[in-house]
């Protein structure tokens, strides 16, 4: 007799509780392998596929896409048990048997780790050959405090019910059979009750298009109309990379007292040496450097001479903790948000590299495989904000960093240059600091630093 096993979500890393079911890769019915990718979730740091640590028939899938799951809380139920020509799980087979799932399933958290097994070729399965498990029906609640992966747990054996048992009255069948808590929820909004309706899903599960149906049909009072009218207006969760964005935000101005400074620098020289460094035939040619790889050696040189601006502050031991490595994080916008992807020891790397390494990491932003440890770390931002063709802003510090650079556009200006008015090329640079790790002098310093190196990159030759 096969053995049903309940996969929960795992712990993704980086104190993440809870992810957003995006696309299930698995339907109910497949044969899936060990470390086969099951489902697609997003939470507030990155797009996981998470791989399932058994091999078996998926019997049930808990959730729907756009549901938001607790770290703990159940994804998908697995038949684990060799799989006849026929389609039916059998104890008897070569190596997917329970015993066996429970010594070589990985146990995997992310694809990547583990066993690392190929995934097969999908399968699908008859609908009579499935198993009805006992753990069909989603928890009331969430668990208190989820592990960091919670491991399959064996469901008692059942035997076999073919998919017609759904026609049994609704007592015969115990809990209501509904997964989602979706469709729990719009059920409690319309006053409906879920034991009177015949679900349309395997083994009679209640689908969200069976409580549509049954709320079209008229049979239920929808609860909303009980309750005062709502303000007009879209109303969007924040959840996701959003959610992430503002909760940082708004710690970042709650404990850090910041303060701004800025300062106009003529760039003419900057991009000058930029055209000369991707001009045709010269040294590197092929790997162009952009405006910001040359903005981020800048600031790995200036915080080389003003440390201060690379730490943070421990609030608790009342210390302030000046950091060795310059891990340099830049803001990026993409489809999903703004996203700040972190280039390690940025302090040991040359232009080149850092704008290789900038390069790469903007382009996993944009197709939404940044790993979470790529998104986290940062010791100090540089945001260029000039792409939006704006002069300026009040950057809002990365928490828990002491610093950001705010980098406008590039543009022609009016400017006194070596006693003449000429046009020359301007940009503003804007730095926010936390206020508690240095005082203006220091701050100063540090931008006024960087402004020459603009306006005088060979500066920058006395510290390569």
């Amino acid at each position: 007799m096969p053995q049903v096993f309940e996969f929960r979500l795992p712990d993704l890393g980086e104190g993440l509780t809870e992810a957003e079911i995006v696309r299930w890769l698995v339907e109910v019915g497949e044969v899936v392998a060990i470390d086969q990718p099951v489902v697609e979730v997003e939470t507030a740091k990155a797009m996981v596929e998470v791989p399932c640590p058994y091999g078996g028939v998926v019997t049930a899938r808990f959730g729907e896409e756009g549901t938001e799951l607790p770290v703990g809380a159940p994804l998908l139920t697995v038949a684990v048990g060799s799989v006849e020509p026929s389609g039916r799980t059998t104890e008897s087979g070569s190596g997917t048997g329970a015993a066996e799932a429970e010594s070589s399933g990985s146990g995997n958290v992310l694809v990547g780790y583990g066993t690392g097994a190929p995934p097969v070729r999908r399968r699908r399965v008859r609908p009579e050959g499935l198993l009805a498990p006992a753990t069909a029906a989603a928890p009331a609640t969430a668990p208190a405090a989820p592990p960091a992966f919670v491991p399959a747990v064996p469901v008692a054996p059942v035997a076999a019910v073919p998919v017609a048992a759904a026609a049994v009255p609704e007592e015969a069948r115990g809990p209501v059979a509904v997964v989602s808590p979706l469709v729990r929820k719009l059920a409690r909004q319309h006053d409906l009750d879920l034991r009177q309706l015949a679900g349309s899903g395997p083994a009679g599960l209640i689908l969200r298009a069976d409580v549509e149906s049954a709320i079209r049909s008229g049979a239920t009072a929808p609860q909303e109309a009980e309750e005062p009218p709502r303000t007009s207006g879209e109303r969007v969760p924040l959840r996701g990379v959003r959610g992430a964005v503002a909760d940082k935000l708004a710690r970042s101005r709650r404990e850090i007292p910041d303060a701004t400074c800025w300062v106009d620098a003529d760039a003419t020289e900057l991009m000058a040496a930029r055209a000369a460094m991707n001009g045709d035939g010269g040294p590197g040619a092929g790997s162009k450097v952009s405006v910001l790889a040359l903005l981020a050696r800048i600031c790995t040189a200036a915080l080389a001479r003003y440390p201060e601006l690379n730490s943070t502050v421990d609030q608790e031991a009342r210390e302030i903790v000046r950091l060795s490595g310059v891990h340099l994080g830049f803001a990026a916008q993409t489809e999903r948000g703004l996203v700040v992807p972190v280039v390690r020891d940025a302090q040991a790397r040359n232009t080149e590299s850092i704008g290789a390494e900038i390069t790469r990491l903007t382009e996993a932003a944009r197709t939404g495989t940044l790993k979470p440890a790529e998104l986290t770390g940062g010791t100090f931002t540089l945001n260029n904000y000039g792409v939006f063709g704006v002069d300026g802003s009040t950057p809002i510090i990365n928490h828990p960093e002491a610093a950001m650079l705010g980098v406008g556009r590039i543009v022609p200006k009016p400017w006194v240059h070596e006693g003449e008015l000429a046009v020359r090329r301007v940009v503003q640079l804007s730095l926010t600091f936390d206020h508690r790790v240095c005082d203006g002098g220091t701050a100063g310093g540090f931008l006024r630093y960087v402004a020459d190196c603009v306006e005088q990159p060979a500066l920058l030759l006395r510290t390569l």
